[in-house]
């Protein structure tokens, strides 16, 4: 336990804090994707929300039309005022396109596509369902700087589980690569990016205003673009950072089309830019071996914390990382992966909210005639 303050205001659990909030007026959204139907964690999180009670809930969905409809009846089940928003209907795709806004699927624009809708309330919580040891604390604790002037709020927590150090991502690339960027050069932006505990955690709050001006990339790199909006529009003097105690969820390999080391491409493609856009000249020649040297460092100050805690600890596995990270360290395109703001749009969100519940009825008709023409095999045979 310690209390000590970052360049941006610190929240720490000292005393298991659970404070006042302002959930009756706070819109949660909480992304999912079709394999968290039914999954231990995200009905431990629907349920935690239903003793916590929000104004309402947003689920931005990314799911095959085969798998709406069960998901939507398993959502029915949960005593919420719950906006069930598919992102892969076709009049979405269709008034995307309409809009300009098509491209590229993932995590990022189901989240911008969710905050649209959200922004109807005061204030946004935004995190994922897949946390195994989710309480009703989370979500005060992110409200809590909201209420006292704030703009935006950070969730941080240490990643130990099974006797092991995990957050690898954020320990073993971002970390280091920031840092590296630091010492050449210790612009305002840069240090703001390395104030945070835990910059790559999802768990974040915003009042309604700053979430209309988030432009979250459309897939892998949302925890950090969100910071660059962050720090465009609440600076070092609206953010706050929250401890939230005990947080556990899934853990990916490293390897495979979505795992840390695709994430890695995606998370320094959008840092990089945002470092590029905000002024900071970076040397690309040099930046690749600076940065393992920072992260060698690093991975044995890990070891010597594992030690002292005896956590079970792989110097070769998390150096075998480094390099794999490393490879993501390129100087970033010109092209922009990007949503815009919600308030440089002229599409409204209400007009999504309306497609994609035509889209889910679309969905469960479909399903309905599958069905009935089963049945009529089923009764020629």
């Amino acid at each position: 336990m310690e209390y000590v303050q970052s360049r941006v205001a610190t929240l720490h659990d000292l005393a298991d804090p659970f404070p006042s909030a302002p959930t009756d007026r706070t819109a949660v959204v909480v992304p999912m994707a079709e394999r968290e139907y039914e999954t231990p964690a995200a009905n431990r999180v629907l349920g935690v929300l239903e003793g916590l009670d929000p104004a309402r809930v947003v689920v931005p969905l990314r799911a095959s039309a085969d798998r709406v409809a069960p998901v939507r009846e398993w959502l029915s089940g949960f005593d919420l005022d719950l906006d069930l928003l598919w992102c892969d209907g076709p009049r979405v795709a269709s008034l995307l396109s309409e809009a300009g806004l098509d491209g590229e699927r993932g995590k990022g624009r189901d989240v911008w596509l969710g905050l649209g809708c959200a922004t109807a309330e005061p204030f946004v919580v935004v995190h994922d369902a897949d946390t195994t040891t989710y309480d009703e604390s989370f979500v005060r604790r992110l409200l809590f700087p909201l209420t006292r002037g704030y703009d935006f709020s950070k969730g941080y927590y240490a990643r130990v589980e099974d006797s092991r150090l995990y957050g690898r991502l954020f320990r073993l690339f971002y970390v280091p690569l920031v840092r590296t960027l630091v010492e050449a050069n210790p612009a305002p932006y840069l240090r703001y990016l390395d104030s945070f505990r835990y910059a790559l955690a999802g768990e974040f709050a915003t009042t309604a205003e700053t979430a209309r001006r988030l432009r979250p990339p459309r897939k892998w790199g949302l925890e950090v673009g969100t910071l660059g909006d962050a720090f465009d529009v609440a600076g070092f003097d609206g953010t706050a950072q929250v401890d939230l105690g005990t947080y556990e969820h899934d853990h990916r390999a490293v390897g495979g089309s979505t795992g840390l080391s695709d994430m890695s491409r995606s998370v320094g493609e959008t840092l990089l830019r945002s470092v590029l856009e905000h002024g900071v000249e970076v040397d690309f020649s040099t930046l690749r071996g600076r940065y393992r040297e920072t992260a060698r460092t690093l991975v044995d100050q890990y070891a010597l914390d594992a030690a002292f805690n005896e956590l079970r600890f792989d110097r070769n596995h998390e150096r075998s990382q480094v390099s794999q990270y490393a490879a993501a360290i390129t100087e970033p395109p010109e092209a922009d992966d990007r949503l815009p703001a919600w308030e440089d749009v002229s599409l409204s969100p209400d007009a999504v909210a309306t497609a994609a519940e035509a889209d889910l009825k679309g969905a469960a008709n479909s399903e309905k005639s599958d069905l009935a023409a089963a049945d009529v095999r089923g009764i020629g045979e």
